[in-house]
């Protein structure tokens, strides 16, 4: 009985799954739709994917990321 048990559990998990990757690909094919439609109306979408990752970064993190960028910029002299 036991058996049944952890094959019905293992199988509802395993249709959750599979059901939360659909959605995932599906919302991955519609924030490729969006990069699209920005860059059709003229929009850099390399930035804005660089914007969208430090806007999930909490204010310390990004602050922290930005003056390394700017310490290896100035370090191979490509600040002005």
């Amino acid at each position: 009985m036991n058996e049944n048990v952890s094959a019905a559990q293992l199988r509802l998990f395993i249709e959750r799954v599979e059901t939360l990757e659909e959605e995932k690909a599906a919302i991955a094919d519609q924030i490729k739709d969006v990069y699209a439609e920005a860059k059709g109306t003229g929009f850099d979408t390399k930035t804005m994917k660089t914007i969208v990752r430090l806007r999930k970064m909490d204010a310390n993190s990004r602050a922290e990321q930005e003056a390394l960028l700017e310490t290896y910029k100035t370090a191979l002299g490509l600040v002005d």
